[in-house]
C-alpha cells in the first residue's frame, strides 16, 4: 500500500509515492490543457495500492476537479486537499488570515521545518512566480514575498515595451550578467534579479531574526538561479513533498 503525493502549481504538477513510510523521486510535468483522462495516466499511472492521495494545489477549481475525477477512476480514493491554517506541521503562521497564505508556500515552510527542525530557515520556491518565506527556529512563519519568476519578468517584458519583441530574437542567455543580444539580455538580467533579491532576502532575515538563516532553494527555474545566488544554500526540488508528507 501507499500514498500518492501530488503539488499542483500554475505550470508544472510534481508527485510522488510514500511507499513503507520512505517518499520516492518526484517526478514532474507541464499541466497545461490537461484532461482528467492526463491526470490519471500521467500522475496516478498503474494505482493499484494507493490507499489515499494527498494534494497541495495552487493551480485553480478547474484543474482540481480534473484531479479528483481522474483519481476516482484510476484508484476510487477521493483526494484530500491541504488548506493553510494558522496552525499545522509544527508551523504557526503570523498571517493575518491564514487560509490568503498560498498552500505550497505554507507546505514547503512545513518542508523545510522537517528537514532543518529547531532552526531557522528561509524557503525561496522560483517558478512561475518566487516565493520567499521565513520562518524563526521556533516554527513561526514570520511572512514572505511574491516576486515575477524570471519567465514572467521576460514574458511581461515582451508583451509591455515598446519595439523589444522584433529585437528578441536570439541565442540562449550567457553566463555573465552582459547579454550580446536582446533575448540573452532579457533572460540574463531576470535570472540575475531574482537572485539579488535571494540574497537579499537572508539580509533581511538575519537582520529580522539576529540570526542567518538556512537558504533551500526549491522550483522549477531554481537550477537557472542556482549559480547566481551567493549565499550559501541547499537545492530540495521535492521541498513541497517533503511538507505533504510530514502531514501524514
Amino acid at each position: 500500500m501507499s500514498i500518492l503525493l501530488v503539488d499542483i502549481g500554475n505550470t508544472r504538477v510534481k508527485w510522488a509515492r510514500v511507499v513503507n513510510g520512505r517518499l520516492t523521486r518526484q517526478r514532474a510535468a507541464v499541466h497545461e490543457g490537461w484532461r482528467a483522462e492526463d491526470f490519471a495516466q500521467v500522475v496516478l499511472g498503474r494505482a493499484r495500492g494507493i490507499e489515499r492521495v494527498i494534494v497541495a494545489s495552487v493551480a485553480g477549481a478547474q484543474v482540481d476537479r480534473r484531479l479528483i475525477a481522474a483519481a476516482r477512476r484510476a484508484s476510487g480514493v477521493v483526494p484530500k486537499f491541504v488548506v493553510s491554517a494558522r496552525r499545522l506541521g509544527g508551523v504557526t503562521t503570523a498571517y493575518a488570515q491564514p487560509w490568503r497564505l498560498g498552500v505550497d508556500r505554507f507546505v514547503a515552510v512545513i518542508g523545510a521545518r522537517k528537514l532543518a527542525p529547531r532552526r531557522a530557515v528561509c524557503v525561496v520556491d522560483v517558478g512561475t512566480a518566487m516565493t520567499i518565506d521565513l520562518v524563526d527556529a521556533h516554527g513561526r512563519h514570520v511572512g514572505g514575498a511574491i516576486i515575477p519568476g524570471p519567465r514572467l519578468m521576460v514574458e511581461s517584458l515582451l508583451r509591455n515595451t515598446s519595439g523589444i519583441l522584433k529585437r528578441s530574437g536570439g541565442r540562449s542567455a550567457g553566463r555573465t550578467l552582459f547579454g550580446r543580444d536582446t533575448r540573452a539580455a532579457m533572460q540574463l538580467g531576470a535570472r540575475y534579479a531574482v537572485a539579488a533579491v535571494v540574497d537579499r532576502a537572508v539580509q533581511e532575515a538575519r537582520a529580522a531574526l539576529g540570526v542567518r538563516p538556512r537558504l533551500l532553494l526549491t522550483g522549477g527555474a531554481a537550477p537557472a538561479i542556482h549559480p547566481l545566488v551567493r549565499s550559501a544554500h541547499s537545492n530540495v526540488p521535492d521541498l513541497v513533498l517533503r511538507g505533504l508528507a510530514a502531514l501524514i
